[in-house]
């Protein structure tokens, strides 16, 4: 298939729907798929990059306020017609619900091409976050209208596909997300790493990997911080990142050792050379974090919902709680900080149980499901060549 991939975020840049399609955009690629991504130009990497496995066309975009190391796209509607009526996708995939990606609904709607979407953010759920509670509603029902406009929209889990489809979401499909076991992997772990840490051998690392914002529960994040450090004072914190709250958590947790941002190489040798890992964000709709702690090797604790519903077996390979029970986690978190036999039985069962979830099984069931779109789209779908660019 000739694909077209639409998006605001792609590596380098690091958050989990950056690194999800960039990988996809690869293995698609290597499975002999013509593959051209559409994103916004970053100001640091200017033109096309060379990659042997798809081809990048960049974009007009602003930086996002807030996160200046995000770009938001703005609508393409002349620049996408004239590309795609020279090089006609087979299918057009929506990967970001901005002004970029709406834009490109519309125009292959004109001209009468496939067009397929995917549910990476709760972007209604952190309105509450930044004092825009009132907007929920708005904001759900924008990112419905939008994929609604799609053929099919894939969703990262099955319990989360079951929530769209409660709120009028149609067409929808699983799109799960896949690990790269060679990246993160307990073979990666580093005592050079650890020494910079000043962390002995047996001195436990407790590691946090993300964007630091509003949406990802900083304030009950050290909340847990706090009660394992009381209950076991030799714990080292790390925690891997950029994002609008650095300054000040920097500035409240100076205990902790704040890295910055870092390639999915170097991070996954982060991930090994630690051997906790808290999940307290209630927003994810997967939470990618914690599957690759897991692969990793690390002891993890989170709420039971998203990816820690679908991979955690409660005190077999992780610990999990309601997500209604925030003691609850910091409870079991400061058990990992003082049961070293629970903690090292957690870190030697989590990566087997996740050796299955490679991205090899994963594309291959995404690849299938587009192949079924495009073969069922109409072909008596007439292009209307006068689309409305205004």
């Amino acid at each position: 298939m000739n694909l077209a991939i639409v998006t605001e975020t792609f590596p380098p840049e690091i958050n989990g729907v950056a690194m999800t399609f960039g990988v996809i955009a690869r293995e698609l690629g290597r499975r002999g798929h013509k593959v051209t991504v559409y994103r916004p130009r970053r100001v640091d990497l200017p033109g096309d990059q060379a990659h042997p496995e798809f081809r990048e066309i960049p974009l007009p975009g602003a930086p996002i306020p807030g996160y200046p190391l995000l770009r938001l796209g703005f609508p393409a509607w002349r620049r996408l017609k004239r590309l795609w009526r020279k090089d006609r996708p087979d299918l057009v995939h929506i990967v970001t619900e901005g002004p970029l990606g709406t834009s490109a609904i519309s125009v292959a709607h004109a001209l009468g091409i496939p067009v397929t979407s995917s549910f990476h953010t709760n972007f209604h759920t952190y309105t509450g976050h930044y004092g825009f509670g009132l907007f929920r509603r708005f904001a759900l029902g924008w990112l419905r209208h939008v994929h609604n406009r799609t053929l099919r929209t894939f969703a990262p889990t099955a319990e989360l596909c079951t929530q769209l489809a409660a709120e009028g979401f149609r067409d929808l499909a699983v799109l799960s997300r896949g690990i790269d076991l060679g990246t993160f992997s307990p073979d990666r772990r580093s005592p050079e790493l650890r020494a910079r840490w000043q962390a002995e051998p047996d001195q436990p690392v407790v590691l946090h990997v993300g964007r630091m914002a509003a949406e990802k529960n900083y304030t009950l994040l050290f909340r847990v911080y706090d009660a394992m450090a009381a209950a076991n004072p030799r714990l080292r914190f790390v925690l891997a990142g950029e994002g609008p709250l650095k300054a000040r958590l920097r500035q409240a947790h100076p205990q902790c050792i704040f890295d910055g941002f870092f390639s999915r190489e170097k991070i996954g040798r982060h991930y090994a050379s630690a051997d906790i890992y808290i999940h307290a964000s209630l927003t994810e709709t997967f939470g990618n974090v914690l599957t690759e702690a897991m692969a990793s090797g690390l002891a993890v604790a989170g709420f039971n919902y998203a990816a820690a519903r679908q991979f955690i077996q409660h005190g077999q390979n992780g610990l999990s709680v309601p997500c209604d029970q925030p003691e609850a986690l910091i409870a079991e978190a400061v058990r990992l900080a003082t049961d070293a036999n629970l903690r090292n039985r957690l870190r030697q069962a989590a990566p087997v149980s996740l050796a299955h979830q490679s991205w090899e099984n994963v594309i291959a069931h995404f690849e299938t499901d587009l192949a079924h779109v495009v073969e069922n789209f109409p072909r008596s779908t007439v292009p209307n060549f006068a689309l409305n660019t205004r």
